[in-house]
Order: C-alpha cells, then sequence, then structure tokens
C-alpha cells in the first residue's frame, strides 16, 4: 500500500531535530534515582539537585540505532503469537476502564474479575482482535491482589496475547509468577514468556515518574515483553498545534527509548501513542476527536523514519452509548489509522471517553477490526484478477452473476459482516426490527453459553489457587438473568414496496 501522509521528508527531519534539542537544551525530570543513575552512566547529564536530566543528540543517535525493527506479543497458545509490523495491523481491545455497562440491566457499575473473564472468553472468539488487552479494572480484587485479579481471570479464558499495566515492580513479580504457574514451571515460563506489559512511559511534558519508570527498567532487564504508551492532552500539557505536540511527545518516546536501551541493548519496543486534544470549550477529554487519527497519521511517520512498529489508541469515543456517535468516531480514526500504516490499534469495546466496557460494543467492534484488516489487505492485482476473458464473453447487457468467477469468489471477494443488516426493511421488520447492538449482545451471549474451549484446565487451576490464597475465582459464566434478545417474525410492517421498474411500469 502507499500509506496516506501529512508531513514531508523535511517536515518529518525537523521534527526529530526539534525533538533533539528539548531533550539536549530542556531535558526531562527523573524522579527516579536508579534511572537518573543509568542516563549518566550513558552519556547523559543529570543535575542531582533539580533531577533534571539532559540528553545529548549522540547519546540519543546510538541507542536509536538498537531499537529492533519488530515486536513480538505472546499468547498461552503459541499459534496466537503476533509479530509486527505485518502486512494486516494488530487490534486489540481497548483497556482499563472502571466501570462496565451491565449487560441485564443497561445500567452502568463497577466492573469485577468476573466480567474480565467473561470478556476473555468472547475475545478469544472474535477474529478481528488479535490481543486482549484487559479490558476493565476488577472492584472485587482482594487487597494485595488488584492486577492479579485482572491478569488471572484473563489468562485464565484467553489463549491470545494479554497485556496491561502494573502499579509496581512487586505487581509484576506476582503476575510473572502466575505465567510460570501456567507454563508448569520457571523454565517453561521463560523459555517462551507469555505475559505482556504495558507502562505510561512518561507524564507529559517531560517527567518520568518514580513507578512506572521503575516498571520500564525491570521489564527491559528482565526480557519481559513490554511498550509504553504516551497519553498527552494537546492545549492542556502540550501545545495546541500538532507540530508542537509532535515535537514534545516524539522527545519523550525519544528518552523512555533511551532508558530501555540503557537497561538492556535489542529490547523490544513500539512507538505507541495516546494523542489527545482537549476540548477548549470545557477542558473535556476527548478521544473520540478525528485530531487523534490525525496525530497517529504523524505518529505512523515517525515510527517509519525509525524503523520501529507504529501504534496508537484509536477507535475510541466519547459517546455514553453505542450510538450513531460512537460509530462515527470510532470509525473514522481507525480508518484513518489503517491507511496511514499504523502497525497496532488499540481500539475494542470501550465507551464514555475509556470510562465503560458494553459488550455490545465489543462485538460490533470486532466487526470494525475485521473491515479494517480487509481494507490493509489491499488489492490483488493480477491479469486473471481484470476478467477480461469474462468481459468478453458475457458483453454488453450480459450478467456476472453466473460466471465461474463470481461463483468462486462469492464469499472471499468482499467483506461478509456478521452484525451488519443487508436486508429489505420489510424483511428487517419481519425479523423484529432489531438494532445492530441487540444483535451484538446477542452475539456476546451466544459465545458465553458455549463450553469454553481457552479454560485452563482443572490441575492447573488448583496449582494457582494453593500459590495464590484468596484469589478471585476467575471463571467465565454467563451472568444470571442475560437473556436473548428475540429477533424473529413480528409481521410486516408495512406493505411491500414497489420496485421502481415496476412503478414506472404501472404509468
Amino acid at each position: 500500500m502507499q500509506y496516506f501522509t501529512f508531513l514531508d521528508p523535511r517536515e518529518l527531519d525537523r521534527i526529530h531535530e526539534a525533538s533533539l534539542e528539548i531533550l539536549d537544551e530542556v531535558g526531562l525530570l527523573v524522579r527516579n534515582a536508579k534511572a537518573r543513575r543509568r542516563f549518566a552512566e550513558h552519556g547523559a547529564r543529570v543535575d542531582e539537585a533539580t533531577e533534571r536530566v539532559t540528553i545529548p543528540p549522540e547519546v540519543v543517535e546510538r541507542h536509536l540505532a538498537m531499537v529492533p525493527p519488530t515486536i513480538t506479543l505472546r499468547g498461552r497458545d503459541p499459534k496466537y503469537d503476533v509479530t509486527f509490523p505485518r502486512r494486516l495491523p494488530v487490534i486489540a481491545t481497548a483497556s482499563s476502564a472502571p466501570d462496565i455497562v451491565d449487560p441485564v440491566t443497561g445500567v452502568t457499575r463497577r466492573a469485577t474479575s468476573h466480567d474480565i473473564a467473561r470478556i476473555g472468553q468472547i475475545v478469544n472468539e472474535l477474529d478481528g482482535f488479535d490481543v486482549f488487552s484487559i479490558s476493565v479494572l476488577a472492584d472485587d480484587a482482594p487487597e494485595g491482589h488488584f492486577n492479579l485479579s485482572r491478569f488471572y481471570p484473563a489468562l485464565k479464558n484467553c489463549l491470545k496475547p494479554v497485556r496491561t499495566s502494573v502499579l509496581n515492580v512487586e505487581e509484576a513479580e506476582k503476575i510473572l509468577k502466575l505465567g510460570e504457574l501456567i507454563a508448569g514451571s520457571p523454565e517453561a515460563f521463560w523459555e517462551r514468556p507469555f505475559i505482556n506489559f504495558g507502562y505510561c512511559s512518561i507524564v507529559t511534558p517531560l517527567t518520568m515518574d518514580f513507578d512506572s519508570t521503575e516498571n520500564l527498567m525491570f521489564f527491559a532487564e528482565r526480557g519481559v515483553t513490554a511498550y509504553g504508551t504516551v497519553a498527552p492532552m494537546g492545549g492542556i500539557n502540550t501545545p495546541l498545534s500538532m507540530p508542537g505536540m509532535m515535537a514534545l511527545i516524539n522527545a519523550e518516546w525519544l528518552a523512555t527509548m533511551c532508558l530501555a536501551q540503557m537497561s538492556r541493548a535489542g529490547t523490544e519496543l513500539m512507538y505507541n501513542f495516546l494523542p489527545v486534544f482537549a476540548d477548549l470549550r470545557t477542558g473535556a477529554y476527548a478521544p473520540g476527536a478525528i485530531e487523534v487519527g490525525m496525530m497517529n497519521t504523524l505518529v505512523c511517520q515517525m515510527a517509519r523514519r525509525y524503523n520501529v512498529p507504529p501504534g496508537g489508541y484509536l477507535g475510541l469515543t466519547n459517546s455514553k452509548v453505542s450510538d450513531a456517535q460512537a460509530g462515527y468516531e470510532k470509525g473514522m480514526s481507525t480508518l484513518l489509522g489503517a491507511v496511514s500504516g499504523v502497525g497496532f490499534i488499540v481500539m475494542g469495546g470501550l465507551l464514555d471517553a475509556l470510562m465503560s466496557l458494553d459488550f455490545g460494543q465489543l462485538v460490533i467492534d470486532d466487526e470494525i477490526a475485521r473491515m479494517i484488516k480487509q481494507i490493509r489487505a489491499g488489492v490483488d492485482f493480477s491479469e486473471a484478477a481484470l476478467a477480461l476473458d469474462d468481459i468478453r464473453r458475457i458483453g454488453p447487457g450480459g450478467m456476472f452473476a453466473d460466471s465461474p468467477m463470481t461463483l468462486a469468489n462469492m464469499t472471499t471477494a468482499t467483506f461478509m459482516p456478521d452484525l451488519a443488516d443487508r436486508d429489505l426493511r420489510e424483511t428487517w421488520a419481519e425479523n423484529g426490527s432489531a438494532d445492530i447492538h441487540k444483535r451484538a449482545l446477542n452475539k456476546a451471549m451466544a459465545i458465553l453459553s458455549r463450553p469454553n474451549r481457552a479454560a485452563l484446565d482443572a490441575e492447573t487451576d488448583a496449582r494457582i489457587k494453593a500459590h495464590f490464597a484468596g484469589i478471585v475465582a476467575g471463571d467465565a459464566t454467563l451472568p444470571a438473568g442475560w437473556a436473548p434478545f428475540e429477533i424473529g417474525s413480528r409481521g410486516a410492517g408495512r406493505e411491500r414496496r414497489q420496485t421502481r421498474r415496476r412503478m414506472q411500469l404501472s404509468v
């Protein structure tokens, strides 16, 4: 594909130069003393009194050359491992919402570990999603088990790569121990570590806090797959312009890249961002804004310049319900990311500015994800695809519906949606006039009603429960009272419409 771009190579070079100027002249506030020592050992200038670190351009360039061009996220089952960039984008659920739209009552409530288990089983069966970025928090987590109560039900019910962040290194150690218990031994786990982490790599503007910086170094030192995300808010903690925001957040990514490579040369990274401009009429956080997609285009351009995998939070929405606003905000930014060459999209399931997950929206977003992959699959051009022989044979006024090419490609040449309704209005009315959200909720419930092929075996589960006393149950079960919407014949809503041809003949 020819990827869509906003900037020419000279403008990209200028952003890179501006970022180097920021790191060399302004620097960063680094709260973690170990990180400051590490920066100093590798050629950065450190002022201990102010905790300010400035990084010379040659230090940045030296460490940038160490970053691998790909990153691999691993799942419990190796057939779900993903290495990218690749032709198709890797698509993940969005993560860490505190709330969930209850599928029984329709009322928003705090999410629990039971919800994570259900989401994990559903994601495991949705082909559009490659990664389960743990969608919600667990309000029922026992003391000391905050993120263990998220990773455990996720890993227990999903074979695909699972990732989320942790508060500190102590939590990370627990999650890695969970991986060893699932694998059967430490040796088996570390031969193919299938747990993936994220971290908030920097607090914009230009600040590295203690815990996330400690996590960054720990993951790199241990060879654990992890990537950072920078989440600026234009007009609040960055300049209110796309070039200004890009120069600042690019400097932040370069700084965290340096620390990761200083911790372990060759550490796999992703150029991953959630660049949001505030709605300055109110100061509202606006991840559904089209500028998120536009900024991701710049991110993709910079990532290709550095030869590292580009990623971004796209397909997000400020809508509180699964409605037309959710549809166009989610569709617009993911489409822009796809044609810009993004390698990793975090997009599935969340509403209300990343505050709540909706099971129906999760399934709808899977359909969007599959459409995005259809776009990136591109056009397979060949002489056979030109179909000149068929065009000559069938000729003017003919029909191609029964040609061999049509019959051979009828289910593969175009995208076949599961949820989008393409029937006549009369047929739709006869089938109950259901909207897409009801159909999506029914699909989610159908998945949860089937045996969970991803569930951990009883022996492994017992081993985990014996090691972590009081851990949550982690089972994916249907919520009590969740029943499918009736979608069936109700009788015609009106008389069958005449076609235009029939209307013309009757005149």
